[in-house]
């Protein structure tokens, strides 16, 4: 009897279409998760759905129109998976390959049930965030859990928990930068999502993050933590390429409040325009397909700081999306 195995690969989502009532669902299902913001269920009620959501919604539906419009009125999150997916069901025959999204379409909801009606044996969970977040991989592992416990027959599961320090992704970013002439930069930043300092905190039994030097060294206490995995991805990459700490910095975007993770990259790269620093590159590890924070935060809102304030040239480069060696990756990760 063969052995059927599924591989549902997660990436975080995008609105259905670029209007303002697609934009609103999608930012009230994602900013009411709990493991995003992490306040109690009433304030968070309050605050996504009577003040961020309907405030945000028309400035980031101009942006997304401006994306979209970029990537032939096509959300890049969905093409750039779609994409992704067909190369790992043409490498993996024995394979049922399948994508999903943690808020929005296709959902995970929708895509188990499809799975399921195949009779599966064995489903492999790979949610596309390289290092762990508990509001980003611990969020998929909750809905699928809660979607799952409601079946009669589970079959096994397999989960992919973060993978930054696997080779073969590094390698996969190692190409990528490859593309680029790294003496014409005189500073290169690894820019990462940030998380607010009480997301971080929460990982740790005793004390803060602050606490851990995660900036510093990665080791058993400060494995699940963040701030201490993306400092390690900036190693291991930087390692890779030969260069020196002088070189480059590790930075954190799309902070809402100060009280987020540091130093922040908008300021990192002003701070850089008024000291006379006129080429740099950006580096975004934590994202595995382009979207909102790499084509527009970084290529467009970034350039324009640093044009403004005394720079010359920023460029960055582009997520794995559904380069060879990160589909070989995804292979090499899941079959570990």
């Amino acid at each position: 009897m063969k052995y059927k195995k599924a591989l549902l690969i997660i990436n975080l989502g995008t609105p259905d279409d670029p209007s303002y009532f697609s934009v609103f669902k999608f930012l009230k299902e994602f900013l009411s998760d709990p493991r995003v913001i992490d306040i109690p269920r009433m304030f968070r009620i309050l605050l996504v759905n009577l003040i961020i959501c309907p405030l945000r919604s028309f400035s980031s539906s101009k942006v997304y129109r401006q994306m979209w419009k970029a990537n032939n009125n096509e959300s890049p999150i969905k093409t750039n998976t779609e994409k992704l997916i067909q190369k790992l069901q043409n490498k993996l025959p024995k394979y049922d390959v399948y994508s999903a999204m943690r808020y929005q379409n296709p959902s995970i909801k929708d895509t188990l049930s499809e799975i399921l009606l195949t009779n599966p044996d064995e489903i492999i969970i790979f949610p596309s965030f390289p290092q762990y977040a508990s509001s980003t991989t611990g969020s998929v592992y909750e809905e699928v859990f809660n979607i799952l416990s409601k079946e009669w027959v589970i079959p096994k599961i397999k989960f992919i928990n973060q993978f930054f320090n696997n080779d073969l992704f590094i390698n996969a970013w190692i190409e990528k930068i490859s593309d680029f002439d790294l003496s014409n930069y005189e500073k290169i930043i690894f820019s990462y999502h940030g998380l607010p300092d009480t997301q971080v905190d929460k990982v740790y039994n005793e004390g803060k993050c602050i606490d851990q030097n995660c900036d510093k060294e990665f080791n058993d206490i400060n494995k699940f933590c963040y701030k201490a995995s993306c400092y390690e991805t900036t190693r291991l990459i930087t390692s890779k390429l030969n260069l020196n700490e002088d070189q480059y910095v590790t930075a954190f975007q799309s902070r809402l409040t100060k009280k987020w993770l540091t130093p922040f990259t908008d300021e990192v790269i002003e701070n850089y325009a008024k000291n006379n620093v006129k080429n740099i590159l950006v580096i975004a590890p934590a994202f595995t397909t382009d979207n909102l924070e790499t084509l527009i935060e970084i290529g467009d809102e970034y350039v324009e700081l640093f044009n403004e304030n005394g720079g010359d040239k920023l460029d960055f480069v582009s997520s794995l999306n559904d380069s060879d060696k990160w589909v070989d990756a995804i292979i090499a990760i899941m079959e570990k």
